[in-house]
């Protein structure tokens, strides 16, 4: 799942629309969730301070968010979705685990010899976008480059709307508020996301470091999951994360 706004950039301070989205490709959905579990809708500006933009939610995501952005510079974006239960057959639960990369899991069931058990799951979504109003320029844009304290969190060691001329786009991913190693994060772009453009994994200090661009809609992803125990619908707990940022669609 992931936001997407009508247009990343906004010439002056405004409503920005976003929509949720889910799934990849041609099965790409609007994600239209009970509004009851969006636990989270805030927004941090360039001054540092957070704006909560649940109250006037529909009773589903039916339509776009409309979040008021009263600052020129870069706002962080983020939605945080309460749990719900999968449970799915064995063989497609246990190729989802290696698709994601979700060793836990993996190295779990294979000790408690549960391989040809269905797969039960808790699951929940974290969600982040950046969206720039008006010029963007070289101050640093802390709101940007800090973790929001998200439970699985994609966080950019640099802003991707700064003037700068560098060619990588490093990133850091945190679980549980420490770096995590050995995760899959891809990046989509979102103008054709049936096929992920560059997948990598995080290395001991929860690093990934992506190819810059300037132009396009761009999106990653990451999910990670956890054993648990006394839960009698689900064995694993586990979290999917997005960040989204883009170029084009200024208005």
């Amino acid at each position: 799942m992931w936001l997407q706004p009508t247009a990343f950039w906004l010439n002056q301070p405004g409503v920005a629309a976003v929509t949720p989205f889910v799934g990849h490709g041609p099965d790409r959905n609007r994600w239209s969730v009970a509004a009851a579990r969006v636990v989270r809708l805030r927004s941090v500006g360039p001054d540092g301070k957070a704006s909560d933009h649940r109250q006037g939610l529909p009773p589903a995501l039916s339509r776009d968010l409309e979040i008021l952005l009263l600052m020129p510079g870069a706002h962080l974006l983020v939605l945080e979705s309460g749990q719900a239960y999968s449970d799915l057959p064995a063989s497609r639960f246990n190729g989802y685990l290696k698709e994601e990369g979700l060793t836990p899991a993996i190295r779990e069931r294979a000790r408690r010899k549960m391989d040809g058990r269905p797969g039960r799951e808790t699951y929940s979504r974290r969600a982040k976008t950046l969206i720039q109003v008006g010029r963007p320029g070289a101050a640093p844009q802390p709101q940007v480059t800090r973790p929001v304290g998200l439970t699985l969190e994609i966080v950019p060691e640099r802003n991707p709307y700064a003037t700068s001329t560098a060619r990588d786009f490093p990133v850091r991913v945190y679980y549980q508020g420490k770096p995590l190693a050995g995760a899959l994060i891809r990046l989509n772009d979102l103008r054709a996301d049936a096929k992920p453009v560059q997948t990598l994994r995080t290395d001991p200090a929860g690093r990934a470091v992506f190819r810059a661009r300037n132009t396009g809609l761009w999106q990653l992803n990451v999910v990670w999951t956890r054993p648990i125990a006394g839960d009698p619908k689900a064995d694993f707990d586990t979290v999917f994360s997005s960040l989204t940022w883009g170029f084009a669609g200024v208005s």
